[in-house]
């Protein structure tokens, strides 16, 4: 099969694309998925560059995914902070068709079109351990490749008139967003700030965020107001506003934020008395300055989200077969282009998500 292997930490050359792979084998309670299209993910990037390690301080850039290591040290270079082993298949986004099952699928499967959910569980083995996390294309090959492996609890059937390349835009970054509003508990009137609005989590926030009835206040570029606006945005301000100054004392009942960096201090002061704090990212800088006071004396609380929820992918898929979102698409390439689409994707010009297409 071809597929992109990442062969270890750097620039865009550690990414080889090659048509001599073998084809996975599904196991016990897997089914084996021809991928038709794979979503650009930051984490793909941060994987690449090393980001994730702990002596990296800048956020997500260009010249950062361009030049390549990042870390002091890669030790630590893994999502979970472990070190990674290479090669390596990424990719959290897919969607595709079921052609094979493993033992004890229900042959039934084949032929069936599916989203992948990009968590899995893993049961630890031990009497009343809670499920690990794996994830798809980080933990075990993922996406960029002609066919995966995963259990079959993973492959949501759809049933959708959408291309693949649009439901491909789905996974990764509505499930973040839809997780972060589900811990907020954002309701119905309620008051909702969305950073990096114009990016694959921060417009699926947007919408996200409606369907819930918040009201919507969004950060981003000037160029990209009106189609945020049209997502769903009530008000969209420029992503280098003067936040305090913008929007009243205490205006903010909950925060979505996938920036982080010098903003943050910022966030924490609009924020009512008992408002939430939801974060999943932080492209501008993940080290931050946190006044404590700020945080006790207004009863805040801070939400740090990436393992989504019991159900939230299940509503997902249900919100996309009934139309209550839609997905927003910047570009597509093939699969052998994924070094320009990376480069795109780190330019942040576009509006949604940029995907990769796999050949029929």
């Amino acid at each position: 099969m071809t597929g992109v292997l990442l062969m270890g930490h750097g620039g865009f050359d550690r990414l080889v694309f090659r048509t001599d792979l073998p084809v996975p084998v599904p196991g016990v309670g897997e089914v084996l998925v021809r991928v038709r299209a794979a979503g650009v993910n930051d984490t793909d990037i941060n994987m690449r560059t090393g980001w994730y390690s702990k002596s990296v301080t800048v956020g997500a850039t260009p010249v950062g995914g361009e030049a390549g290591i990042l870390a002091a040290s890669v030790e630590d270079a893994g999502g979970t902070g472990a070190p990674l082993s290479f090669p390596r298949i990424q990719g959290a986004d897919a969607c595709g068709e079921i052609i094979a099952v493993g033992p004890t699928v229900d042959p039934a499967r084949i032929g069936e079109r599916v989203i992948v959910e990009p968590v899995f569980r893993q049961a630890t083995g031990a009497v009343g351990a809670t499920a690990e996390p794996v994830y798809f294309g980080s933990d075990c090959p993922g996406a960029f490749a002609d066919y995966v492996s995963v259990p079959s609890l993973n492959a949501h059937r759809i049933t959708s008139s959408l291309s693949d390349a649009d439901l491909a835009s789905f996974p990764c970054s509505y499930s973040a967003a839809e997780n972060m509003l589900a811990r907020a508990d954002l309701r119905a009137g309620e008051t909702v700030l969305v950073t990096g609005a114009s990016g694959g989590v921060g417009s699926a926030a947007v919408q996200l965020a409606r369907r819930r009835g918040g009201r919507v206040i969004a950060l981003a570029a000037p160029e990209k107001a009106a189609e945020v606006g049209g997502l769903g945005a009530d008000r969209v301000l420029p992503r280098n506003v003067d936040l305090v100054g913008a929007l009243d004392p205490q205006s903010v009942d909950v925060v979505v934020d996938v920036v982080g960096g010098g903003r943050f201090p910022a966030l924490l002061q609009v924020l009512r008395r008992g408002g939430r704090y939801a974060v999943a990212g932080a492209i501008a800088g993940a080290i931050v300055a946190l006044d404590l006071r700020t945080l006790y004396l207004k009863d805040m609380q801070l939400l740090g989200c990436t393992l989504p929820q019991p159900g939230v992918f299940t509503d997902l898929v249900g919100y996309i077969e009934r139309g209550e979102v839609r997905p927003v698409v910047a570009r597509t390439y093939p699969l052998a282009a994924i070094a320009d689409a990376q480069r795109d994707f780190l330019t942040k010009r576009h509006t949604g998500k940029i995907v990769l297409l796999l050949e029929a």
